[in-house]
């Protein structure tokens, strides 16, 4: 279903009105694409002021968005309907947003202006689908193709550049041999781009089914984005357990974590640092020693520069600083990794580890081992946080209320408190009140301190 009831509502309105009125672009290709959910945007005939009447009359509240660019949203409840005069752009200034449109009265005109063949489509009841551009049989074909001239595209609005990665990672479709060979000459007017839209699609790119493909055969564009990976490609790893790259490593690690942004975001920057604490010794096998700590640096710059979250950044952050802490993985304890990073990074950490040991060499036998290990401790952390495992002071069955009234004062109340808590992670002790504080009068002393 291409149209709900309320965009029909709109549309009727514009009809009964005597303009044109057209679902475009992203939900037209989702229709082709058998999926759906997606925003419905749509295009009129309408100048903006006619638009703005046009829903109040019809009931519907109208919110100026964009009126300088001919754009009206109209709100039912909510759910919310871009609505956008048909236009045309001019010349770009600043490779990303037109000096002036112009107000057309033609859905062709309207959509000759659009980044790629795919969200080049329109639909109405009345008149069916309009597909110019071919967007139909690109769809078929599994094609991401620019509209019109790419080299063109491209240097209107370098941000294309990202969203035909995007794309190509998301719907598993290749970049078309003309739009690919402009996207590659012209991905340095990504500079131009402010850092949150490429942050913005990147994370959607990284999400991708397709994203090792494309990180691989877009190094460059890649790079372009994030700077401070160009020196990973090429940088070899000579040693028993990596049969690739550097960046390759990545760009395979990457495709094996959780498609969540987050964590696909840690193992792009997992090993960033390889290239800078790189040594060979005298048997021309590779070292990198403290890369993730010095890659935890460079993530840090990468997600500043990104204007990512607090929360992003910390998380992210912590992946990469403790991705290489879990090499002896039968010496694992889950409840102190919880009480070290938190139960959700601890989680993390794991699954970021098991998609980084898939992307090593396959065919060594440790390898093999340390996978099968990581998965069991994957199991473990997720039944502790469904159990609610304790793994902080706050999580014990006594307070430091409890610890006063045994005269404990000062910074002893905490030191015990500490105590019980490594005694219950430790296995030794039940976590309930009873045992805690019978623990506690067993070991308490003549001078009411305790031996902990």
């Amino acid at each position: 279903m291409i149209l709900d009831d309320n965009a029909k509502r709109i549309l009727c309105a514009f009809k009964a009105a005597g303009y044109e009125a057209y679902a475009v672009g992203g939900c037209v290709r989702d229709y082709f694409l058998g999926v759906s959910g997606g925003d419905t945007d749509i295009a009129v005939s309408a100048p903006p002021p006619v638009t703005e009447n046009i829903l109040a009359e019809n009931g519907f509240k109208a919110v100026e968005t964009g009126i300088k660019h001919g754009t009206v949203t109209a709100v039912l409840g909510s759910e919310s309907y871009e609505i956008t005069t048909f236009r045309a752009d001019g010349d770009y200034d600043d490779c990303r947003h037109p000096r002036s449109v112009s107000f057309v009265r033609d859905i062709e005109s309207d959509l000759a202006r659009r980044d790629f063949t795919v969200n080049a489509m329109a639909y109405s009841p009345e008149k069916g689908f309009v597909d110019p551009f071919g967007g139909r049989a690109d769809i078929k074909n599994r094609l991401i193709r620019a509209v019109g001239d790419p080299d063109k595209r491209f240097r209107e609005d370098a941000l294309r550049i990202m969203r035909a990665l995007r794309f190509s990672s998301t719907l598993g479709f290749d970049i078309e041999p003309q739009t690919q060979k402009a996207l590659l000459s012209r991905c340095r007017l990504l500079e131009n781009i402010s850092r949150e839209r490429i942050y913005t699609e990147l994370l959607k790119l990284l999400c991708g089914k397709n994203v090792f493909a494309v990180l691989v055969k877009y190094q460059s564009v890649i790079c372009a984005a994030v700077p401070q990976l160009a020196a990973a490609v090429g940088c070899e790893q000579n040693t028993p357990w990596h049969c690739m790259d550097v960046y390759c490593h990545i760009a395979k690690a990457v495709s094996f974590a959780p498609a969540e942004p987050e964590l696909r975001l840690a193992m792009l920057l997992h090993d960033i640092g390889k290239p800078l604490v790189k040594r060979t010794d005298e048997g021309g096998r590779d070292h990198f020693k403290n890369h993730a700590a010095v890659g935890a640096e460079l993530a840090k710059e990468v997600l500043r520069g990104f204007h990512a979250s607090n929360k992003t950044t910390e998380r992210v952050v912590t992946l990469v600083k403790y991705h290489q802490s879990i090499e002896d993985v039968g010496a694992v304890s889950v409840p102190r990794w919880f009480n070290r990073i938190g139960a959700q990074n601890t989680l993390d950490l794991f699954r970021v580890r098991l998609a980084d040991l898939k992307a090593h060499n396959m065919e060594k036998d440790g390898v093999r081992r340390e996978i099968s290990a990581m998965k069991s401790l994957i199991a473990e952390a997720e039944r502790l946080i469904a159990e609610k495992a304790p793994y902080r002071v706050s999580d014990l069955a006594v307070n430091g209320n409890d610890i006063t009234a045994l005269g404990c004062s000062g910074r002893e109340v905490g030191k015990v408190l500490n105590r019980l808590l490594d005694l219950v992670i430790s296995g030794k002790i039940e976590n309930n009140r009873e045992a805690l504080l019978g623990y506690l009068k067993d070991n308490i002393t003549a001078s009411n301190s305790f031996i902990v």
